[in-house]
């Protein structure tokens, strides 16, 4: 064997620990300020995405509405302050009619579904006291089954004019929203489930419940106020 064949056959020294583990954490790093990097990029583009899907969906559960104003309710305090438009903290709108009348407010409610938590936006009309209308915002439920909820006549046909009154004291609902089985409705603040969607026609029930019963008697009370 001469020389040479000697010192190619040599075994390679092996990269130590050290480097193994800077080299991994250099990519690491990279990795997570690209992450980063891509989402301040697309931050503003998603957020006016999101408000532009919100305001057509504010017109679609206020039949009638052409213009809106965003608010921010104090539940709390039972009043309403005006937020301008591209303006955060917003968490009710004002639908208005052609003439300026008020058509009724929309509001953000959620819950857990079957399989994630179910967004949804619902209006609201203080005159006839009803959720007179929802649709969803967010939601992965099962496809075919889950997703009826934004699709089935009947089901939304609770939501003509489903029944979300405040009580005589003003700080409380007078009867609660709830989901029954399909085919079991009896009262007007009950939803008629879905046959096969029980858990997400639930869900939906759950956020409307949830949410009126915070938001509905601190705005009768920013009403009783002169709020518009």
């Amino acid at each position: 064997m001469h020389r040479g064949d000697r010192l190619v056959n040599q075994p390679q020294e092996s990269p130590s620990s050290f480097r193994l583990i800077a080299t991994l954490g250099g990519i690491a790093i990279l990795s997570g300020i690209l992450v980063v990097l891509s989402y301040e990029l697309t931050k503003p583009r998603i957020a006016e995405n999101n408000r532009i899907a919100l305001e057509k969906a504010v017109f679609t559960v206020l039949d009638g509405a052409v213009s809106k104003k965003n608010f921010q309710l104090d539940t709390e305090q039972g009043s309403l302050s005006e937020i301008p438009d591209g303006q955060s903290g917003a968490n009710v709108f004002a639908g208005y009619d052609a003439q300026g009348a008020l058509v009724g407010y929309a509001i953000e409610a959620a819950a857990r579904g079957y399989q994630d938590v179910v967004k949804l936006l619902y209006g609201y009309n203080p005159e006839s006291e009803c959720v007179i209308g929802i649709t969803i915002l967010q939601s992965t439920e099962t496809p075919g089954l889950g997703d009826q909820v934004e699709k089935d006549p009947d089901f939304l046909a609770n939501f003509d004019c489903l029944e979300a009154r405040v009580n005589e004291a003003g700080d409380a609902m007078e009867h609660e929203i709830v989901t029954v089985k399909n085919g079991k409705k009896m009262n007007p603040w009950q939803i008629d489930g879905i046959s096969g969607a029980t858990v997400t026609s639930t869900a939906v029930g759950n956020a409307l419940r949830s949410s009126t019963n915070e938001m509905v008697p601190a705005l009768k009370a920013a009403q009783q106020g002169g709020t518009p």
